[in-house]
């Protein structure tokens, strides 16, 4: 029993000595914390000896409280307690004397068998484990806030801190080192300069670069006045006495820095020049019909640009003083605009737009001057030189709207037009059914008028202005948008329910539904476009009108299609993006009809331009077909023998459907049943191709004619242009017949190589062309003016109905680059990784990945 009682001892010694005297231990954690993390040496001698007598008192508590709780186990408490763990107390039992009956031999034997079952039970004692919980006397957790403290200061400070208390009591002042006096010393440098904090014990003395602003710290240890410190950089006369023991100062000026006493060093502090920023346009100013401005602009800083703005003053210079500005202008006070910053990343050296709407200002569409300002951290600024401009609003093309417009710019211009404004206004109004659509346009601007006499009689009043303007500003939006705001805000509304059954996942039933309404809104909306559509001088313009809106409800139909089955498939992400596209598609379809068309009837440079634009378009499609054949072909010549339709089985070779039936070049249903042979099912397949071949080489020949005729329609082309383009037709015109002779021999992987060869001879041609009638514009009669819109090259308002410059290289859609930045390249790299991808596919025909390896090599 000597074993487990002991133990059981020791384990009552430590529950004792916890509960006693947990608090004390606490209490020195708690202290010993700030004095591992230095704090003593940042104190007043008042305060830390303040704070040593609490921490004193506090542990004297501790302690005494501790020594009075806690008491030393005796070995019969150890006893008893091990007794206590046994089931019936067999400890207790066998020494426990018999009471009665010692006399009686039966009672006697009775006791003896009792104490030997005991005396046997007594061997399974064990050590009885201690009780060290505390929460009892702790709800709290302070015990382990204090261990937390500990271990905190243990990881990250140190216990040889601990021994400066010692020499503070020694000393009776601020804190020294056994090894007699030194300095330490620390260069912070401003913020903004993101560099680190240097050490000034590391750098020897001597010349030192500092930003201006940078604070330093020196403290002396060791007796008072046994170290100094002298220095001029700070500029400040009041300064701390030369022996403090702490010195802070400010880098205000280049100077010297002098720590006198033993160890004593001397710098020759310099000031590292904060460079001022830069910032300069990067593009000229850009706006579209609805009068947002886009102007690119970049700027740099050594440590980065902290603020800028953008301010657009009026050029009075510039300005035409002709009808209501012949007057001289009201105070109109700049523009200023808050330039965009970069929400994250670094600022020193980046690009940005500024992107706004300033339609409705009153420099709107008036020569102005554009100045950017940025300013550093340092409180230095630069600006760019006066640039000036046309500050971007607005267009309107309704004749009414455009004349109301401008009575609004001349009033915000001087109130002494406010008198011409009414009598200019009054004849607009004079024919109402002529130049208004309706009545109630008509009767809003007499009350305009009626307002605006009253106010000039009474005196016009900053309010009486403010409510005339913007009176103004919505007649001229409605007579500009006419009945198109109510067709619109339906379409907008049928839009927006759409966008919602997007992002909250709709039912098939329901995408129906919304998307049904969406085609009825923009089918009102395309209706009233074509109803408002003005005819032009030309007599083919009506007829040339039509056919432009018959175009765009055909593209709009195939995209609202595509977003409905992408909505049904559960591709809202890609969905979304169509109809944005969609959204652009209509806005730049009302712009469009406000611009109108009439440029008249085409050159015939123009001409030729669009028939080689139709040509590489034909070729392309046919290009497309081909490469889809080829895949077919591939597929049937892989799966010899496979199984069709019962009603399929036994046809005869060459039986089946027609090639192409289904509209995409595909041949379903060509499979035959194991019973007809491996060799009927390859010529069924060969007697397809060969027939799909022959199809597509009519269509290369048709296509080569042609060309061939449009070679012979060319305008005169004078100069090396010309030549280039009369080389580059007959180039493919040669490639096209390479790739009709190959189609024939049914050699598809070859064909689609000769017509990619024709594609690139065809854009080369249209450039080639394209060039010669700029450089032959002012030379050919009928050219008109050189604003580019008869050489066939891109001009500012031709746009495709998405609003992206067209091109003049014959190329589809735009020469604009539309991805920007790291976009090219990640979509790039994706194309490149999926043509990996599939000519690493041993499964795909040989044909195919033969083709896939050319463009691989090719790109």
């Amino acid at each position: 029993m000597s074993r487990p009682v002991a133990l059981t001892r020791m384990g009552l010694l430590a529950e004792r000595a916890t509960r006693a005297f947990w608090p004390l231990w606490s209490v020195l954690f708690v202290i010993l914390t700030p004095l591992m993390f230095g704090f003593q040496d940042r104190m007043s001698l008042e305060v830390f000896w303040g704070l040593s007598l609490i921490a004193a008192l506090a542990v004297g508590a501790a302690l005494v409280r501790g020594l009075r709780m806690f008491r030393w186990p005796s070995k019969d408490e150890a006893l008893a307690r091990v007794d206590a763990a046994l089931p019936g107390r067999p400890i207790s039992a066998v020494r426990d004397a018999q009471a009665i009956g010692a006399s009686d031999p039966a009672s006697a034997a009775v006791w003896q068998a009792h104490q030997a079952r005991m005396r046997v039970a007594t061997q399974s004692a064990r050590a009885v484990q201690p009780d060290l919980r505390v929460s009892d006397r702790d709800p709290y957790g302070l015990r382990f806030m204090a261990l937390l403290m500990f271990v905190v200061a243990l990881l990250f400070g140190s216990v040889l801190r601990v021994g400066s208390v010692a020499q503070i009591a020694q000393n009776g002042g601020g804190a020294a080192l056994a090894t007699g006096p030194v300095w330490e010393g620390w260069i912070t440098p401003p913020a903004y300069t993101g560099k680190p904090v240097l050490y000034l014990n590391d750098i020897a003395p001597g010349a030192v670069q500092v930003p201006l602003g940078s604070d330093i710290t020196l403290r002396l240890y060791g007796e008072v006045g046994a170290l100094s410190v002298t220095q001029t950089v700070s500029g400040d006369a009041a300064v701390p006495p030369v022996t403090d023991p702490q010195q802070s100062f400010s880098v205000a000026q280049a100077g010297q820095i002098t720590i006198d006493g033993p160890n004593g060093a001397v710098w020759d502090v310099g000031i590292l020049a904060d460079a001022a920023p830069y910032v300069t346009l990067t593009a000229p100013i850009e706006s579209d019909a609805m009068g947002e401005l886009n102007q690119a602009f970049a700027a740099s800083d050594d440590y980065g640009v902290e603020s800028g703005t953008a301010t657009f003053a009026l050029d009075l210079s510039a300005v035409d003083r002709s009808y209501g500005l012949t007057v001289d202008p009201d105070s109109i006070d700049p523009v200023v605009l808050d330039l965009p910053m970069p929400f994250s990343g670094d600022r020193s050296d980046f690009d940005e737009f500024l992107i706004d709407n300033l339609s409705q200002h009153e420099l709107a569409n008036l020569p102005v001057t554009l100045t950017l300002s940025v300013t550093d951290a340092a409180g230095q600024t630069a600006s760019t030189p006066a640039e000036p401009m046309t500050l971007p609003g607005r267009r309107f093309f309704q004749p009414v709207a455009k004349a109301i417009v401008e009575q609004r710019r001349d009033l915000m211009w001087s109130r002494a037009n406010a008198r011409r404004i009414v009598q200019v206004l009054r004849a607009i109004s004079y024919e109402p059914d002529t130049l208004f659509t309706n009545q109630a346009t008509y009767l809003r601007l007499r009350f305009i008028i009626k307002r605006l006499d009253q106010f000039d009689r009474d005196g016009i009043t900053d309010e009486n202005e403010a409510e005339i303007v913007q009176a103004l500003w919505d007649l001229a939006v409605q007579l500009e948008d006419g009945t198109l705001a109510d067709a619109r805000e339906r379409l907008a509304r049928a839009q927006e329910r759409l966008e919602e059954a997007m992002r909250n996942g709709a039912s098939e039933a329901e995408i129906a539904e919304l998307m049904q309404e969406l085609r009825d809104a923009t089918q009102d909306y395309m209706q009233m476009l074509a109803d408002q559509m003005e005819p032009g001088d030309g007599t083919d313009e009506p007829q040339s009108a039509e056919n432009s809106t018959q175009m765009s409800q055909d593209e709009l139909q195939a995209l609202m299609d595509r977003i409905e089955e992408l909505m049904q498939e559960g591709r809202m992400a890609e969905a979304q993006a169509l109809m944005e596209q969609l959204n652009s598609l209509l806005e730049n379809m009302r712009i469009t009809q406000g611009e109108g068309s009439g440029d008249g009837p085409q050159t015939p440079g123009q001409q030729s331009m669009q028939d080689l634009a139709d040509t590489l378009r034909d070729q392309q499609d046919l290009s497309d077909d081909a490469f889809r054949d080829m895949q077919n072909q591939g597929q049937q010549g892989q799966q010899p023998g496979q199984e069709q339709g019962e009603g399929q089985q036994g046809q005869a070779p060459g039986q089946g459907q027609q090639p192409g039936a289904d509209g995409s070049g595909e041949q379903p249903g060509q499979e035959q049943g194991q019973g007809d042979g491996e060799g009927q099912n390859d010529g069924q397949g060969s007697g397809a191709g060969e027939n799909e071949g022959q199809s597509l080489a009519q269509r290369q020949q048709a296509l080569r004619d042609e060309l061939n005729r449009q070679r012979g329609a060319l305008p005169g082309l004078p100069g090396d242009a010309g030549d280039q383009a009369r080389r580059s037709l007959d180039s493919a015109e040669g490639a096209m017949d390479g790739a009709e002779q190959a189609l024939r021999d049914g050699d598809m992987a070859q064909a689609i190589d000769r017509q990619a060869d024709a594609m690139d001879a065809l854009r080369d041609g249209m450039r080639a062309i394209g060039e010669a009638l700029a450089q032959n514009e002012s030379q050919e009669p009928g050219q008109g003016n050189a604003t580019g819109d008869q050489t066939g090259q891109a001009q500012p308002g031709r746009r495709d109905p998405l609003g992206r410059q067209l091109g003049s290289t014959g190329q589809y859609g735009t020469e604009e680059n539309l991805l920007q930045g790291e976009d090219t390249y990640r979509r790039a790299e994706e194309l490149l990784e999926e043509l990996r991808r599939r000519s690493a596919e041993q499964e795909r025909p040989q044909v195919e990945r033969d083709y896939l390896d050319r463009l691989l090599d090719r790109f």
